[in-house]
C-alpha cells in the first residue's frame, strides 16, 4: 500500500496552485470536512457532535450515497452546514477519462441541487405556515451554504485529479478543495490515538482537516473528532464551513 502523509509536502500544493489547499487567517479558525457520507453508521453522530462544540463544517458528499440516503443529506443542510460534491461513485481521476469524470461530478451536482429546491420548498411552505399562524418565519439554515454556478465546492476522490480534469471543472465554476491535513482515519493502519495526532499535531490557522464519515472510517473517527474539537476549542479556535464568502 503506498504511504500517505496526514500533512501533504509543500511541493504538492505549489504544483496546483488553483486549487484551495487553506485559508490563510489571522484567526483562529479551522475547517473541518467530511468525506464519503452521507452514511446511516455515522454521519447523524458526526452532527450531534458537532452540535455540541457549535462547529460548523463541509461535507463533501458522494452522489450515490446521497441518493441512498436523502433524508440524512437534509440533516446535514438543516443543521446549517455546507455540502460539496465528491462525485458520484468515488472514481479515481487518473484511470477516468476526462469527460466521464466530469459527468461522473455533474450526476451528483444534479442530485445536490435537487436537495437544495428540495428544503428550500419545505422551508418556503413552513414560513407560509408560520405566518398564518402568527408565529416568527424558522431561522434560514442553510442560505449562506446555498451553492451556485459560481460557488460549487468539489474534492477529487483520493485527492487523484488530471490537470485536464481540473481545468474543465474549473471552466464549470468549481473550486476545487483540497486539504491541509488528513487524520487517515480510514486507514487500518492507523491507529484511533495516531488519528489525533496526525491533526492536533499538524493543524493550524486556516487548516482544512479532512475526516470522513464512512464505516470504515467510523470507529477511528468517534474517538478522534470529539479530541481534536475539544483540543483545539480550549486553544480558542472556532470551527467554520466553506462558506462561498470565504473565498
Amino acid at each position: 500500500m503506498e504511504f500517505i502523509p496526514a500533512k501533504l509536502p509543500l511541493f504538492v500544493k505549489k504544483l496546483f496552485p488553483k486549487y484551495t489547499w487553506n485559508l490563510p487567517t489571522e484567526e483562529k479558525i479551522l475547517y473541518l470536512t467530511f468525506d464519503d457520507g452521507p452514511t446511516p453508521l455515522i454521519t447523524n453522530w458526526t452532527l450531534d457532535m458537532l452540535d455540541e462544540y457549535q462547529a460548523k463544517a463541509t461535507f463533501f458528499c458522494i452522489g450515490n450515497n446521497i441518493e441512498k440516503h436523502p433524508d440524512i443529506f437534509q440533516e446535514i443542510l438543516k443543521r446549517g452546514h455546507v455540502v460539496g460534491n465528491h462525485s458520484y461513485n468515488h472514481p479515481t481521476g487518473w484511470k477516468t477519462t476526462t469527460e466521464a469524470y466530469v459527468e461522473n461530478v455533474k450526476q451528483t451536482q444534479d442530485i445536490i441541487d435537487f436537495q437544495l429546491q428540495k428544503l428550500d420548498r419545505t422551508e418556503r411552505a413552513c414560513s407560509s405556515g408560520s405566518k398564518n399562524n402568527n408565529q416568527p418565519e424558522p431561522r434560514r439554515h442553510v442560505r449562506a451554504g446555498h451553492q451556485s454556478t459560481t460557488n460549487n465546492l468539489f474534492r477529487p476522490p483520493y485527492g487523484r485529479i488530471t490537470k485536464a480534469q481540473g481545468r474543465r471543472l474549473m471552466a464549470l465554476d468549481y473550486k476545487i478543495i483540497m486539504w491541509s491535513i488528513l487524520a487517515l482515519d480510514w486507514s487500518l493502519k492507523t491507529t484511533k490515538e495516531k488519528c489525533v495526532k496526525n491533526v492536533i499535531k499538524n493543524a493550524k490557522r486556516g487548516s482544512i482537516v479532512v475526516f470522513h464519515d464512512s464505516e470504515k472510517a467510523s470507529e477511528n473517527m468517534q474517538y478522534a473528532l470529539p479530541k481534536t474539537l475539544e483540543h483545539f476549542r480550549k486553544q480558542g479556535y472556532t470551527f467554520k464551513s466553506l462558506n462561498p464568502d470565504v473565498f
